[in-house]
This record gives structure tokens, C-alpha cells and sequence, in this order.
């Protein structure tokens, strides 16, 4: 593993959201607990546009959309929904600006990947962007655009961060499958082709400059780890509960590669919390099944909550984060 593929990301960070409706609190938090791989958090409970859709739909070039009571609908102009989650968004990175004074280092920012985003955005008629392929490459290109202007920015107000831009794909593997549901409910809507799948997951990867990396997360079963590693993924970021004894060539792959894991082992919602090296005693025990050297864990892994903790309550949220970053120190000191 090279040395930049080691120093491009910290031992624990967030997967993104957070609880709470207080931007500074939320960049208070992240930065407080990760030191050296802070994150920009959302806020979902502000309402529609801090969401996960509408921020990333906010981020969009000559592409705009609105809230319909099914969801996320395009249209011709930008109208107040993507004027209020650019108005958040512009807080969020105000606080961001306001707390990382002085901060050198990798800092990780969140949008929605192409694919998710193709299947939760709605045409002008109601069907999802996924039913028209010529729509979907425009919202990839939109998306890989914006991207770029958002990474510049983070850039400009946090000049000695070394972004690691996070493309939150959940969807993506009932895209591959053809399990995403049409408008009516009644049918799916057909499978895309990996290759297709691929070229665009690529191609909005390609927003970061400056070789930056670029991970992928989905806290869905069945991540596609070997056509992510493909499309040019320095990370991927999955719930470590949900892996199956399937996955273990396609872990062991990207392990010995150089692909970061973002391993998400601290639970997401409120629960009672094990000691740190609890936590990641599974991920202990699949470097052994695997045979991987005990010496790598650290340089592989970073440790995260199996998903965001918008879900979970304010005091809980804190301690996960917190657990992330003890149970990453014992991976680090005892890696066997």
C-alpha cells in the first residue's frame, strides 16, 4: 500500500448524517471527535432539501428539483426547494469553514451517487430518472459538474484539507438487479447494464481533482465490491453486520489491492455499546479467516457506524462516533 493511499485517510470517521437541526453543533461534533478525518455531517431533521436527496439535488448544474408529495420531481427552473438546500448547504459549510481553522488533513463530504440518485428522482411525468437512459447520463454529467464546483469550494474555505469526496449509493445493487419499483407500484424497473453502471459511477468519481480519493458507501446488502473496485474506487464504505462468507474473496481482493474498507461496525441506532475492541472483533476475525497480515488492519481500515445516525438520539450519536474512534485504536494496538 502506498504511502498516499495510507495518508489519504484517518483511522475512523462518520458515514454522514447526524441528528439535530444545528449546523455548528453537528461540525462541532464531527471535528471534536475526528481530529484527524473529521466530516461534513447532514441534517435531515431540518426537513426537505437537508435530506440526503435534496442536498445532492441542490448541488445539481442546469438541472433543478422540487418537492412533489411522491418525492423529488426535475423541473425547468430552480425554485425555493433548491434555493433552501442550497441556503443549508451554505450553512453546513459555514460552520465547516468556522471550526476546521487551521486544519490539515483528509476531510470527508457526502453527496448522492448517480444511481441512487437516478432511481429517487422523478421525471416532469412522474416515472424515475433510471426508466430513460438518455436522462440518467444528463444527471450523471449534472451531478460530476456540481460535484466539482462543491469540492472547490470545500477547497477554498478549508485550504489544508485533502477532500475524500463519499458517493452514497444504497441503490445501487437493486439497480443492478432490476428491483427498483416504477411509479405505480406495480412492476420494477429493468436491470441496467454493470458496464453502464460502471462508466457513470466513474465518470462523476472523476470530479475530484487532483487524484484526491473518492470512496462509495451503501449500507444495503450485497455491495458489489469487485465492480466498484472497477470503477475506480479508492474506498468503500459498507456495514460490516450485513457481510456473508460471499463476500470474503472480494474483501480479501480489495484489502490486499490498497482499497480502503470503511468497515461500519458501531450500530447506527440507539443500543447498548460493547467495549471498543468488541467492536471490531468481527473484523479481527475475518483478517485471520482471510489470512491477511495482522499489520495491515490499520493501514486498511477505517472504522465508521454501520450507516448514519440521523435515526439515533442526540447523546447516543455522540458516543458512536466517540466508539469509533477507541475501537479504531485498539484495531491499531492490537491487531491480533
Amino acid at each position: 500500500m502506498s504511502e498516499n493511499s495510507q495518508t489519504a485517510f484517518g483511522p475512523a470517521t462518520g458515514v454522514g448524517s447526524l441528528p439535530g437541526d444545528d449546523a455548528r453543533e453537528a461540525v462541532k461534533t464531527s471535528t471534536g471527535t475526528f481530529e484527524d478525518f473529521p466530516f461534513l455531517p447532514e441534517l435531515p431533521a431540518r426537513g426537505p432539501g437537508a435530506d440526503m436527496i435534496g442536498r445532492t439535488a441542490g448541488m445539481l448544474v442546469e438541472l433543478y428539483a422540487r418537492v412533489e408529495p411522491s418525492g423529488w420531481r426535475l423541473g425547468d427552473r430552480p425554485g425555493r426547494d433548491t434555493k433552501r438546500a442550497r441556503a443549508w448547504l451554505g450553512e453546513d459549510l459555514d460552520a465547516l469553514e468556522e471550526f476546521t481553522q487551521g486544519y490539515q488533513g483528509p476531510l470527508k463530504v457526502q453527496a448522492v451517487g448517480p444511481w441512487t440518485l437516478a432511481a429517487a428522482l422523478e421525471l416532469r411525468g412522474g416515472e424515475a430518472v433510471l426508466s430513460d437512459p438518455g436522462a440518467c447520463r444528463d444527471l450523471a454529467a449534472s451531478l460530476a459538474e456540481g460535484l466539482r464546483l462543491h469540492l472547490a469550494e470545500i477547497r477554498r474555505r478549508v485550504p489544508g484539507a485533502r477532500p475524500v469526496l463519499q458517493l452514497d449509493e444504497p441503490s445501487l445493487t437493486a439497480v443492478l438487479r432490476g428491483q427498483v419499483r416504477s411509479a405505480s407500484g406495480y412492476r420494477t424497473h429493468r436491470a441496467v447494464d454493470r458496464q453502464l453502471v460502471e462508466a457513470a459511477l466513474r465518470e462523476v468519481a472523476g470530479a475530484q481533482s487532483g487524484g484526491d480519493p473518492v470512496v462509495v458507501h451503501s449500507c444495503a446488502p450485497d455491495v458489489p465490491f469487485a465492480l466498484l473496485r472497477r470503477a475506480g474506487f479508492a474506498g468503500i464504505s459498507f456495514d460490516f453486520s450485513l457481510l456473508t462468507e460471499r463476500d470474503d474473496e472480494a474483501i480479501g481482493e480489495a484489502a490486499e489491492s490498497g482499497t480502503r474498507l470503511l468497515a461500519g461496525v458501531v450500530p447506527g441506532t440507539d443500543t447498548a455499546l460493547s467495549d471498543p475492541a468488541g467492536s471490531v472483533m468481527g473484523v479481527r476475525t475475518l483478517w485471520r479467516r482471510l489470512g491477511l497480515r495482522p499489520e495491515l488492519l490499520a493501514e486498511a481500515v477505517t472504522v465508521t457506524p454501520s450507516c448514519g445516525l440521523a435515526g439515533a438520539s442526540p447523546a447516543y450519536a455522540r458516543r458512536a462516533l466517540a466508539q469509533c474512534v477507541r475501537a479504531a485504536r485498539s484495531l491499531a494496538d492490537n491487531p491480533e
